[in-house]
């Protein structure tokens, strides 16, 4: 039997995140000792392990939480896990791309204050922010 602190230096987290990861439901409740103090089994040492590489991988605690219920229930959650990993490169894909536009318009507001300075040009407060185009 480990205790959440032996168990937590096994997997490399925390003890505070194991019992996090309890109280989600993503690990079984372990059993306690007449003190209180919680026990777990060898068993759980691979799922923490797994949320672990999971969290790494960028996955919520719900959706490892769904990757392990389907586990549970016998069925193979590659499936899943592909659909999950797919989503998420599209949405760093989207993020990419709306901060290569936010660099663009910061390097075209930063070249039209500069402009603007060498022409000596005043602005109401700031003439870096005021010459960026509305909705760039």
């Amino acid at each position: 039997m480990l205790t959440v602190g032996r168990i937590a230096a096994q997997t490399g987290l925390s003890p505070k995140a194991v019992r996090l990861y309890e109280a989600n439901g993503l690990i079984e409740p372990p059993e306690r000792t007449a003190a209180g103090y919680r026990t777990y089994t060898e068993d759980a040492v691979p799922v923490l392990r797994f949320i672990r590489q999971a969290q790494a991988l960028g996955l919520s605690l719900k959706e490892i939480k769904d990757i392990l219920d389907l586990q549970r229930r016998g069925e193979q959650p590659c499936g899943l896990v592909t659909d999950l990993l797919d989503q998420h490169l599209a949405d760093i894909d989207r993020r990419i791309a709306d901060l290569q536009a936010l660099r663009t318009t910061l390097r075209t507001a930063r070249a039209t204050a500069g402009q603007a300075a060498d022409r000596g040009e005043n602005a109401v407060v700031c003439q870096i922010i005021e010459s960026v185009p509305a909705g760039s």
